[in-house]
């Protein structure tokens, strides 16, 4: 047996400790940066929650439009406005009837000529809104003369014009308007959600939930597109990026940048096929 000098005994417990204590020091460092890190997002998402509104003067939207056969004299109609820039979709039979519509209210479309549909919209029997579609003859414009119903039943019209920015003959493809025309009513509203993510919320369209680690999050909001999904990067405190896909398809990008202020929110959103960037610009409330 061989015995083992006091002196390196105290040095092997001298040892152990400082290798515990360094194991505990490295464990506690890795401990505080996570922290740190988590309360870092937390304060960054922090600063994007409120109740955000629209500013018309500062924004440029230009609505998209596609339409796409789904069956014989059936269509499948998605609407990309300002309000909804993940976009809504209708099927319904050009046929005149009423047909049950996105948000509750019913759609009819109705051929009245070769080159002109009729398409209404009603919520409980009532009149929103009639837009008089009329294709060019060349088939590369489509006229929209729509008139909006208030509940007052007081109505107004305006003529859009959209631009063929993809797809053949006939009123199916994709339309792009040149009008730009953004409502001044429109707000979202922002809330963390599960410590590293958001919620953004639109009144009449539902909410979104997104974490900002790159993964695919379903949109679940009652009336959104089938096999849609959103995945988010922060890309600095002050901005983030979305992806929105449809069935595995990108259709938008969405960068959103907070004012140094943090009272404007820039969101520019870039849908694939279409030239130029749409710019949103909020104000907190």
């Amino acid at each position: 047996m061989v015995s083992v000098p006091q002196e390196a005994c105290s040095g092997l417990r001298i040892s152990s400790k400082s290798a515990f204590l360094t194991l505990v020091s490295k464990r506690f460092a890795w401990l505080l940066v996570a922290w740190l890190l988590t309360g870092a997002l937390w304060a960054a998402n922090a600063s994007f929650a409120g109740k955000w509104k629209l500013n018309p003067a500062k924004s440029k939207f230009s609505d998209r439009m596609e339409v796409e056969a789904a069956g014989p004299n059936r269509y499948a109609i998605t609407f990309v406005e300002a309000d909804i820039p993940r976009g809504v979709t209708d099927v319904v039979v050009a046929n005149g009837k009423d047909e049950p519509a996105v948000f509750g209210t019913t759609l009819s479309v109705t051929k009245e000529k070769p080159n002109t549909w009729k398409v209404v919209r009603k919520s409980h029997g009532h009149m929103l809104l009639m837009a008089i579609w009329t294709l060019s003859n060349d088939g590369h414009t489509l006229s929209d003369a729509f008139t909006g119903y208030q509940p007052n039943g007081s109505s107004s019209t305006t003529n859009f014009v959209f631009t063929r920015t993809a797809g053949g003959s006939g009123f199916a493809g994709t339309w792009q308007s040149t009008s730009e025309k953004v409502d001044s009513g429109f707000e979202i509203q922002i809330r963390p959600y599960q410590g590293d993510g958001l919620s953004f919320i639109t009144a009449g369209v539902g909410t979104q939930n997104v974490k900002f680690d790159g993964r695919d999050y379903p949109d679940v909001s009652a009336n959104a597109r089938p096999g849609s999904v959103s995945s988010g990067r922060r890309m600095s405190e002050r901005t983030l990026e979305l992806t929105d896909k449809v069935k595995g398809k990108v259709i938008d990008t969405q960068q959103l940048k907070l004012s140094r202020d943090s009272k404007a929110l820039a969101v520019t959103v870039r849908p694939v096929g279409q030239s130029a960037p749409n710019i949103l610009v909020f104000e907190r409330e």
